[in-house]
């Protein structure tokens, strides 16, 4: 397998594209965005679910967790497979993933519907993650060959978590505002979805498929031995991070109706948004800062959000709690996009999308484990002692990666 390293009129298969490079990386940066906002469109919902089928709390986190169950079986078993297969057919078999997802949601709205919904959409977003993330770069570099690489590394961090962001706040002001609250989002995005497919058909392939295919096998991380403290190390910051999106996007909107007495359907996605947004929008302030001083930084701001988010539990304040979860947002999108970085610039361009995927198949391990065990909490203590426990954990996580991350630079 190669990458391509130059412009061409006729992709690496052949095939004829209507898009140069450059439009073609904001097609996949659009696509990439839609998808990870239509993985969150459902923060909002799970309250009006819960309220229509009176499920427990506990239930909340298992229809979550059969999503993260989905991104890590497909970052295992398929994240890499573009390295081979190709950028663009990966993408799009991932975005059509997407579209069974809504078409789920839309015409089995049931428990069992919403399980296996979450389910095919978490198996689309662990595919694309790693493929969109490495064809960016590919595009770029080919679009812009004398930028800086980390330009790239930061667009792709901000789309994924801009994506993240967009997601619940759609959702809760078309809950909020518009009839059909759990049908009318899944429609709007359906049909986003759809133009994203068919852009993504248009976009230059970046990898040259070799004649004989190599014999299949499942996620591993290719890279030198040397390499791989560093990548750990990363890992085990993106995996805390991560906890902490975890909790925004499946129990936030819960612990406003019931902790904290706000019921509104678009104060719940607004809430999740500040802290996705908080997370794209550090990458942009502190950009200049180096490595090391951005992962510093994204320690501090974690360990205060969390607790600040803790705080506003106990207390209760909803604006500890919001505040909270900026400042832990704004932790989050710097160590992460410190991780991603990290990661790609470990991997030569054959295994790119391979280690990728490893990193990103930790990272969404942490979106899932800490949150069933805050839901497994709730189901046996009081919602605000459950709270506490979970920050305290994940602060000890944090910190504990996060020294590591910086031993491993200062290296």
């Amino acid at each position: 397998m190669t990458t391509l390293t130059g412009p061409r009129a006729v992709d690496a298969v052949g095939t004829k594209v209507r898009f140069a490079h450059g439009p073609g990386f904001w097609t996949i940066a659009a696509a990439f965005l839609t998808t990870m906002a239509f993985s969150t469109v459902p923060t909002p919902l799970y309250a009006i679910y819960q309220q229509r089928d009176g499920f427990p709390t506990f239930l909340i986190t298992v229809i979550f967790a059969a999503y993260a169950v989905g991104v890590m079986a497909s970052l295992y078993l398929a994240g890499h497979v573009s390295d081979w297969l190709g950028r663009r057919q990966v993408a799009l078999l991932a975005v059509l993933a997407e579209v069974v997802a809504a078409l789920i949601f839309l015409f089995w709205p049931e428990v069992p519907g919403l399980l296996i919904a979450r389910f095919v959409s978490g198996v689309g977003v662990g595919i694309l993650t790693a493929t969109a993330t490495a064809h960016l770069s590919e595009l770029r570099k080919i679009a812009r060959p004398d930028e800086d690489p980390s330009r790239s590394a930061l667009i792709s961090s901000m789309v994924n978590l801009g994506g993240l962001a967009f997601g619940p706040l759609i959702g809760g002001l078309l809950a909020q505002y518009v009839g059909r609250p759990i049908e009318r989002p899944y429609e709007v995005f359906l049909v986003l979805l759809v133009i994203s497919a068919v852009g993504i058909a248009l976009v230059p392939e970046t990898v040259e498929r070799r004649e004989t295919r190599p014999a299949y096998r499942p996620q591993r991380v290719a890279l030198p031995a040397a390499a791989r403290p560093l990548f750990f190390a990363s890992a085990a910051g993106a995996f805390a991070a991560f906890a902490i999106f975890g909790l925004f996007t499946s129990l936030a909107p819960t612990f406003l109706a019931g902790t904290l007495h706000h019921t509104s359907r678009l104060l719940a996605g607004v809430v999740t948004f500040a802290a996705f947004i908080a997370g794209a929008a550090s990458q942009v302030v502190f950009v200049q800062l180096t490595r090391t001083r951005q992962l510093q930084l994204g320690l501090a701001f974690m360990s205060v959000g969390l607790v600040g988010v803790a705080a506003g539990g106990l207390t209760p304040s909803l604006a500890l709690f919001v505040i909270g979860g900026i400042v832990a947002g704004a932790g989050v999108g710097l160590v992460f996009r410190a991780a991603v970085a990290t990661a790609a610039g470990l991997a030569d361009a054959g295994s790119r999308g391979e280690v990728l995927a490893a990193l990103f198949l930790i990272a969404y391990a942490g979106l899932a484990l800490p949150v069933l065990a805050i839901g497994l909490g709730i189901a046996l203590l009081p919602a605000e002692v459950a709270l506490v426990v979970f920050a305290a954990i994940i602060l000890v996580m944090v910190n504990a990666a996060g020294l590591r991350m910086l031993a491993a630079h200062q290296r």
